[in-house]
């Protein structure tokens, strides 16, 4: 059993490559899902010896009842009281006839009601036993689906975070967030009805038809022909579900994404005086999810009454049919052979009926495990070398030699050649939509040029540890990005045993350590989300101060003092000044009064570099410089 779910995987995927539909597609995430519990499958072996305990007890109740009613209705076989004990042979029948060579002993010692009594002792045991294995091999399939849960959860996140930043420029968060949430709540559903699909329910109904065929052969036969009915009825209304599930989903996550833009752009919703019309694009997206969501519960409550009315349906007919064949003395079937055959028949009907439940509720959470696995087989654009290598310093050069980049088939940068030199401070200005922030996106491998080669130390940075290149910057953005921590964990964000005066150190350079000490908790503050209890200066400063602690090699600051006010801006720009000696800097600046005395100021326009020089030299050259200089003077 331990190789049992890499066998059904296995199997699974050399077959599906001669074959590919829509239907196999979705057995493809079937098999996907359970291919999740394969770590866990030590607990299988012991799930299924609980299960196959509970089935067994079980059976035992109701293999009893017919010499139960044989004592009450005075129908006990003589022969059953004066048979030998049976001799050991492993063999159902062996137990049969242990069981009334006792029966008989008991009537012939205790009488009928000393029968009576040790029947309905066993019945008490066999159910107690029952419902415990029952409990147990319950408890045991919690367990593999919270694993399962854990285990998707964690693969998810994981690709989510590997992915470019492109993906999420493309995809709506709200989206995103509800397939890690909600869609996997889904698929966790799936998993546990598939595992009880495969080893509980069919070991009951071969377990109940197996007593049947023994008791009556004739009438098990017709009801195996009654029963596909139902369960061709269950499929088709499972089939319709699936797609609706699917649309129900993708709903779900349109209004996610509609409560994460209403929430964080709420001054802007109220200041603009958009509350009615974000009320009403959020009405629409509700109305239609409860659509959609109402449809699927239509499907989903009709599938229980359909098949019960046809269980129903069948045990009527069964029990016309036995019951002419017992009146009319046709078979060797007594009353209370017919009465226990009727009683176990309608035990089959309740795992029938959860293995038709369990399909629709299958089908609901293959339409979830489409959205999930679409996620997480995204291939991320950045892919790391095999043979890469690290890099722990900056020594002397970073070249872009014909860098290109397009978006959606966009140009954005074309036939970029700058070099940056160790220690140098470089400029990039130009009208917005330039191309600036992705040039510099492009030095941590955030993007991938769509051609030429971007080098630093003259290797290509294709040809680094990603991770490694990536500790060799330190990054500000224009947007300050805090998270629902302390101040303490942000300004050491990504960072181990960091010492605390060094936090404080950072904070000072970065002229944050004032108002951080104003606060009574001082550095164990927290900032709530995306730092909204902070001000957009200090939100910026605690920045600043983040990258000041990680003392990078290379600096990228992009627009990194235009949320300050003046007075904290040249205070800031100080520290900034002093932070970049002996460091190599790529600053991002629309304010031109920032960067008069970077090394090297590169102009561009619509992607491309038009100027480069020092701030005199294009002051003093006619160009876009120029032009921007008195703009801003004026």
């Amino acid at each position: 059993m331990v190789p049992f779910f890499k066998s059904l995987y296995g199997g699974h995927f050399l077959f599906r490559k001669n074959l590919k539909s829509p239907t196999f597609d979705i057995m493809k995430n079937f098999w996907r899902i359970l291919s999740y519990a394969k770590p866990y499958q030590s607990f299988i072996p012991q799930y299924i010896i609980l299960t196959w305990l509970y089935v067994l007890f079980s059976l035992v109740n109701f293999t009893i009842l017919k010499p139960l009613l044989e004592v009450l209705f005075d129908q006990t076989n003589p022969e059953v009281i004066n048979m030998e004990a049976p001799s050991f042979q492993l063999s159902i029948s062996f137990f049969t006839n242990t069981f009334y060579y006792y029966f008989g002993q008991f009537i012939e010692q205790n009488g009928k009601i000393g029968a009576l009594k040790f029947v309905c002792l066993i019945i008490v045991i066999s159910v107690f036993l029952s419902n415990l294995f029952r409990y147990l091999s319950g408890v045991m399939l919690a367990s593999i689906r919270v694993r399962v849960l854990e285990k998707i959860r964690l693969d998810i996140f994981e690709k989510v975070t590997a992915l470019h930043l492109g993906y999420f420029t493309e995809q709506k968060k709200g989206d995103i967030i509800s397939r890690i949430t909600i869609d996997i709540q889904e698929v966790q559903a799936s998993v546990v009805n598939s595992l009880k699909i495969l080893f509980k329910e069919p070991f009951l109904i071969i377990g109940y038809f197996w007593i049947l065929f023994t008791m009556s052969p004739q009438l098990t036969l017709f009801t195996l022909l009654v029963l596909p009915i139902s369960g061709g009825v269950i499929a088709y209304i499972a089939k319709r579900l699936k797609r609706k599930a699917l649309l129900t989903q993708q709903s779900l996550g349109r209004i996610h994404n509609i409560l994460d833009e209403t929430i964080s752009g709420m001054r802007i919703v109220k200041a603009f005086t958009a509350t009615k019309a974000m009320n009403d694009k959020f009405g629409v997206e509700v109305k239609n999810n409860s659509r959609f969501t109402l449809s699927v519960f239509k499907k989903m409550e009709l599938a229980g009454p359909i098949s019960e009315f046809l269980g129903v349906l069948a045990v009527a007919t069964i029990l016309y049919i036995g019951g002419t064949m017992v009146l009319n003395k046709e078979t060797f079937l007594s009353a209370s052979s017919f009465i226990t055959f009727l009683i176990i028949f309608s035990q089959v009907l309740n795992p029938a009926k959860a293995i038709s439940n369990a399909m629709t509720a299958i089908n609901k959470g293959l339409a979830s495990s489409t959205r999930i696995f679409e996620l997480i087989d995204t291939k991320p654009e950045i892919i790391e070398s095999k043979n890469a290598i690290p890099i722990n310093t900056f020594k002397s050069l970073i070249q872009y030699r014909d860098v290109c980049f397009s978006y959606d088939q966009e140009p954005v940068l074309t036939n970029i050649n700058l070099e940056i030199k160790k220690g140098e401070i470089v400029a990039l200005v130009g009208p917005s939509g330039g191309g600036k922030s992705t040039l510099a996106d492009l030095l941590p491998r955030f993007y991938e040029p769509t051609s030429g080669m971007l080098s630093i130390d003259g290797k290509n940075i294709n040809e680094y540890l990603v991770e490694d290149l990536r500790k060799l910057m330190g990054i500000v953005t224009q947007e300050s990005i805090l998270f629902n921590d302390t101040i303490k964990n942000n300004i050491a964000f990504g960072l181990n045993d960091v010492n605390e005066s060094a936090i404080v150190k950072a904070a000072q350079v970065a002229n944050a350590h004032e108002f951080i000490m104003e606060n009574p908790e001082g550095y164990n503050t927290i900032v709530g989300e995306r730092g909204m209890k902070l001000s957009g200066g200090q939100r910026q400063r605690l920045s600043i101060a983040r990258a000041i602690l990680k003392n990078p090699d290379i600096l990228i600051l992009d627009e990194a003092t235009s949320a300050l006010d003046s007075e904290s801006e040249k205070l800031v720009q100080e520290a900034l000044t002093n932070l970049m000696k002996d460091r190599t800097s790529i600053v991002i600046a629309h304010r031109l009064s920032t960067i008069q005395n970077a090394d090297k100021i590169v102009v561009i326009e619509k992607g491309r570099i038009i100027q480069t020089g020092s701030h005199e030299e294009l002051s003093n050259k006619k160009g876009l410089y120029q032009k921007l200089l008195k703009m801003q003077s004026f």
